[in-house]
């Protein structure tokens, strides 16, 4: 599947993800399930690690999705498979670092991504952006800036997100050209557990309740493992396929 980042995007945000320090650790993770279908998917459950050195049986109508420090691949039974990538594919850290990187506040540039689901799917290029299409379960990073995130940046929006059970709401302005705003926490702080309505135009979207993770995982299988624990399914997708891509 080609890439569909923004090629000066990913140019520059390459370059100052190789120069981040090194957050994995120093011993590569299991392999952890992300999705599971068909017979055998009792038997591998979502977020169930796997042994590198091990292998994985399905049957005929499985299929399942493995997440790795090589990035995301899809199986399909019937078959006996190596839970460890092919030895010469490529290590997908400065891929997971880009997804992942916290930015300035003043500036950030951003490039949709193809999600792989249909011809036209392009999703958000950051893993901690509130998408507005996407609202439920999001994850931050405590202490960190929180964003949202939109496809379509022809003209200018204001977006208003308010407490869910009641109180003073707040605008989430967008810039025409832009697609990514900042939510004002000093106006209204993001807590563990909290849950906010979201609406544009005056009509309400949905309701966005958040997670906060006491640091950025070090790294795709510990994110994929956090994501799956707190129940941040939107952005475990985005996660996978991002990581799938070459």
């Amino acid at each position: 599947m080609p890439s569909f980042w923004n090629s000066k995007f990913v140019t520059g945000a390459v370059a100052v993800a190789l120069a981040l320090p090194v957050l994995a650790p120093a011993v590569a993770q299991a392999a952890i399930v992300v999705a599971s279908s068909g017979p055998s998917a009792a038997s591998y459950p979502v977020g169930k690690k796997l042994d590198d050195a091990g292998t994985i049986t399905l049957r005929a109508g499985d299929t399942l999705t493995v997440l790795d420090g090589k990035g995301t691949r899809v199986l399909r039974g019937a078959g006996t498979f190596p839970v460890a990538a092919a030895a010469g594919t490529r290590a997908k850290g400065a891929t997971f670092a880009v997804l992942t990187m916290q930015r300035s506040a003043q500036r950030v540039r951003t490039g949709a991504v193809r999600t792989g689901v249909g011809a036209d799917a392009p999703a958000s290029p950051n893993l901690w952006f509130i998408d507005v299409a996407k609202l439920g379960k999001r994850c931050l990073v405590a202490g960190q800036p929180v964003r949202l995130w939109r496809l379509d940046t022809a003209a200018a929006a204001t977006y208003t997100v308010a407490p869910a059970s009641g109180g003073s709401a707040v605008p989430v302005t967008f810039a025409a050209g832009s697609g990514v705003a900042p939510w004002d926490a000093a106006k209204l702080p993001v807590t563990d557990g909290g849950r906010y309505s979201v609406s544009a135009d005056g009509k309400a979207l949905s309701t966005v309740e958040t997670a906060l993770l006491p640091r950025r995982p070090a790294d795709a299988e510990s994110a994929a493992a956090v994501l799956i624990d707190k129940g941040c399914t939107a952005q475990l997708d985005l996660l996978a396929t991002t990581m799938g891509q070459p």
